[in-house]
């Protein structure tokens, strides 16, 4: 539409003599895709982008749809024709299109400001992963047929899920999806990074576009899988990944960019395919032979007469003794290679950065960072996190102490949402228990708070996704879909409970209660749908571990017996340092339950708490763990 239309003369005039045209960001402005996009849903039956709608200068909406071409064509309606007949309607039956509208407003502000509470039960959390497993591809991984999305919270959800309740069968279901997309074209073999989805069953051809968001959470989503199996491949991958965020997503302020564009010269893919002729001239024609042979290059091209990079049906160990080398020989070759192709691919015209940086995709990428950075042992992933934080708080808070949802080139914009500060405070808190620097737990107390302040619903609780002192619109939408992107309300309930557990504060939990039992019954409908919701609920249901480890920050004893906690995958456990080289009365502003879990005895020792209620202290950091996660293997 926009080539066809928007910078078309011919509709530009028929819009400017007309209408208001407005473009909406709709990652800057979520809260008005998000009402709009409902509207055209209950109109048309459908929805997508790009997302067409006509409303009155009282923002009531008469007319909504998707796409339409500049001229009426196959059945579908211009937008030339559209335009001009809704002008000649609004010149001729002006009340007619203004009591439309107000009727539709009516109707959708109830639909959107409500949600369907219901009880909160294990129930949900095993429907959904029925359902999923039902839907699981044997054959490649992942869920369905095509086009396949990466969703990485459910997979997320099912490492919870086959944890709690021992069903290894789900566990493989997420080592084999991650395998299947790191192996597809949807992954760039080349610069690293997951593209946005896969157009087909076997994750070969990507839409080319890469999300900040989703590549923070297929991070996180391989971090775990790592934990979980002690397979470095995952490890190996998401060090990738993060290698690419920090390359080419990265400001010089320590803020991350959105995303990256499908297309460069106007050709979807053309920055990342290669002919088998390109890879010989920059490797020679034995080297280039044998890496065309394993990235699938070939003559015949598996996109428009290129080859996407993939390793689908290869294994590194065979492929090397076909070849007459070693694993590692093949290794040291392949990295050689591919930092040649890499060198060659960065002369090419890049795909356009949209170069804005969003609070709350930065707030999922502190997480992942976080996260990478305390089982890896990374410090330049914690670096970047605790950089990035610095950035949001120089740039994206304004004078109130508010959050803001967007700025680029200097300039900050638009009130948070109930996004911005819910996968903020998820990156705060995992920061936190990467660092144990309490000015992180402090600044997402502080963050929760002004959100129970200015998007709570005392009535039915959850949370709007809009402030109550925000830019009035249409309607206070409440949501807890957890799409591509986690909801806020998903995310802000498992926030919640960990932030109850981490300062001991019960009035938290209740809150993550209420959020729960107020969109439940919406959940109970398609509970596979909800599944960062379902993280939450399981956090929720769980025994509620927290680990408290005493002991002194610049003490060699103490790092080992951190680094031993942070390489166990722990879903239902929060982790606090009881660092000794901190005033108690710290302790006793910010986690008062933990002040009193000293060093006994001189050494390191760790309170392992079920429920606020603790075991005795224990030096033996590793037997205890044992006991919490039934797994030897440390």
């Amino acid at each position: 539409m926009e080539r066809e239309s928007f910078e078309d003369e011919e509709v530009a005039a028929v819009l400017n003599e007309h209408f208001v045209a407005i473009k909406v960001d709709r990652e800057e402005r979520p809260d008005i895709d998000h009402i709009y996009m409902s509207v055209c849903q209950a109109l048309t039956g459908e929805g997508g982008w790009p997302l067409t709608i006509l409303l009155t200068a009282s923002q009531e909406p008469f007319f909504a749809g998707t796409y339409f071409p500049k001229h009426s064509r196959y059945g579908r309606t211009g937008l030339l024709d559209l335009l001009q007949k809704v002008a000649g309607q609004w010149d001729e039956k002006r009340d007619q299109v203004l009591a439309s509208g107000s009727q539709i407003a009516a109707q959708m502000k109830p639909y959107l400001e409500q949600s369907t509470s219901g009880e909160v039960s294990e129930g949900l959390a095993h429907d959904a992963a029925n359902r999923l497993l039902d839907t699981f591809d044997t054959e490649y991984g992942g869920f369905g047929n095509s086009p396949k999305f990466p969703t990485p919270h459910e997979l997320m959800f099912l490492l919870r899920y086959a944890t709690r309740f021992e069903r290894p069968d789900l566990r493989e279901i997420v080592v084999r999806t991650l395998t299947g997309m790191m192996h597809g074209g949807i992954y760039d073999h080349v610069g690293f990074g997951f593209s946005r989805y896969s157009t087909d069953r076997q994750w070969l051809v990507p839409h080319f576009e890469k999300m900040l968001y989703d590549n923070a959470l297929l991070t996180i989503a391989l971090v775990e899988a790592y934990q979980v199996t002690h397979d470095d491949t995952f490890a190996k991958r998401a060090r990738e990944v993060l290698t690419y965020v920090l390359r080419d997503m990265t400001s010089d302020d320590g803020g991350f960019y959105c995303a990256e564009d499908a297309d460069s010269e106007g050709v979807e893919g053309k920055f990342y395919v290669w002919t088998p002729t390109e890879v010989k001239d920059v490797l020679g024609a034995e080297a280039g032979e044998r890496v065309c042979r394993w990235f699938g290059i070939d003559e015949k091209g598996n996109f428009e007469g290129h080859s996407i990079p993939n390793t689908i049906g290869k294994n590194l160990f065979v492929f090397a003794a076909a070849e007459g080398l070693s694993e590692a020989e093949w290794c040291e070759e392949l990295e050689r290679s591919r930092q040649k192709l890499f060198d060659v691919r960065e002369k090419r015209v890049h795909p356009h950065k949209d170069d804005k940086v969003l609070c709350a995709w930065n707030g999922l990428m502190i997480a992942a960072l976080s996260i990478a950075g305390r089982v890896l042992g990374s410090s330049e992933y914690t670096d970047a996190a605790s950089r990035a934080v610095s950035f949001v708080r120089t740039s994206l808070v304004d004078r109130e102490g508010h959050l803001l949802a967007r700025v680029r080139n200097g300039q900050s914009a638009h009130s948070g949402t109930l996004d911005d500060y819910a996968f903020l405070i998820l990156g705060l808190t995992e920061l936190y228990e990467t660092t144990f620097d309490l000015d992180y737990l402090r600044f997402a107390v502080r963050l929760q708070s002004d959100m129970r302040r200015r998007f709570w619903d005392e009535a039915a609780g959850g949370f709007y996704l809009v402030a109550n002192d925000a830019e009035q619109l249409l309607a206070r939408p409440k949501e807890v879909y957890d799409g591509a992107l986690p909801s806020g309300n998903s995310v802000a309930a498992y926030n919640l409970i960990r932030l109850s557990r981490l300062t001991g504060d019960i009035m938290w939990a209740e809150m993550a209660g209420r959020v729960l039992t107020a969109f439940a019954g919406d959940v109970a409908h398609y509970p596979a749908g909800y599944t960062f919701y379902l993280m939450a609920l399981l956090l929720a249901t769980g025994p509620g571990q927290e680990l408290v480890l005493a002991g002194w920050s610049d003490d060699e004893a103490t790092k080992h017996a951190l680094a031993t906690v942070a390489k166990r995958f722990l879903p239902e456990a929060v982790v606090l340092f009881h660092d000794e080289m901190i005033p108690s009365r710290v302790w006793e502003e910010i986690s008062p339950f933990s002040k009193d879990q000293a060093v006994v005895g001189g050494q390191v020792t760790l309170y392992v708490c079920e429920n606020y209620a603790c075991q005795a202290p224990t030096h033996d950091i590793v037997s205890a763990l044992e006991r919490l996660i039934g797994n030897t293997d440390l």
